[in-house]
């Protein structure tokens, strides 16, 4: 009998699964699975989880390269929960802290865990678009109720984050009109952001955008809209 012929699922066909350090027992985080992203994790050896706001299959640090190599999975008594233990490269938690569980409880919350990776490090490995695209994109798997506003923009649905779009586009042209360099550079970041939650919204990367430039690098403006005509 197969892992997933004696695994429960629920009436959604999820089940949950804790991932865990397998150097250190850490608890790291825990997320839902289908069966298709069980079959996924055993065929690759890479943690995959099943996003329920997406309603998608997606794999652990596919876009952040915080991946979740796997060394054992257990499931308990009643087959209806799983303990993954892996080796986790980065960080679980899209704060940037090691393990999601970072908080306390004591007449009020404590931070008890420490940021592993901070900005810097992780700015110094990959773009600074590409960093914050995949913070929009685990913040929009968020569990229903947990505050984001990144979250809120998603479950408002797409005519919100294209009305944001629009508004931070009037800004940043009154900024320019304005003259003050440090507007322009609030404005225009703050327009760049919406922009990624746009490209999160339509699962596509920082990196299509290069690729698009990279094609109409050496062209005269004239020639590439000429190209597009055609």
């Amino acid at each position: 009998m197969s892992l997933i012929e004696q695994l429960k699922f629920d009436e959604n066909g999820l089940i949950p699964a804790i991932t865990q350090d397998a150097g250190t027992g850490e608890v790291l985080m825990m997320a839902w699975m289908n069966a298709e992203a069980v079959e996924q994790t055993l065929a690759t050896g890479k943690v995959h989880y099943y996003s329920r706001s997406r309603q998608k299959q997606w794999l652990k640090g596919e876009s952040s390269g915080h991946l979740q190599l796997v060394k054992e999975i257990r499931f308990d008594c009643d087959n209806d929960c799983l303990l993954i233990r892996i080796e986790q490269q980065g960080t679980a938690c899209h704060t940037g802290q090691r393990s999601c569980f970072y908080r306390s409880w004591d007449d009020g919350v404590k931070e008890t865990g420490e940021k592993v990776v901070d900005a810097a490090a992780v700015y110094a490995r990959q773009d600074i678009l590409e960093a914050l695209y995949n913070i929009i994109q685990e913040r929009r798997q968020l569990p229903d109720g947990e505050k984001s506003y990144v979250k809120s923009l998603f479950d408002k649905g797409l005519d919100k984050i294209l009305g944001k779009i629009g508004e931070e586009a009037t800004e940043t042209a009154i900024a320019g009109k304005g003259g003050d360099k440090q507007e322009v550079i609030y404005e225009v970041a703050d327009l760049f952001f919406h922009v990624l939650v746009l490209l999160g919204y339509y699962d596509l990367p920082p990196e299509r955008i290069y690729a698009e430039l990279r094609r109409r690098f050496g062209l005269s403006g004239i020639e590439e809209k000429a190209s597009r005509t055609k």
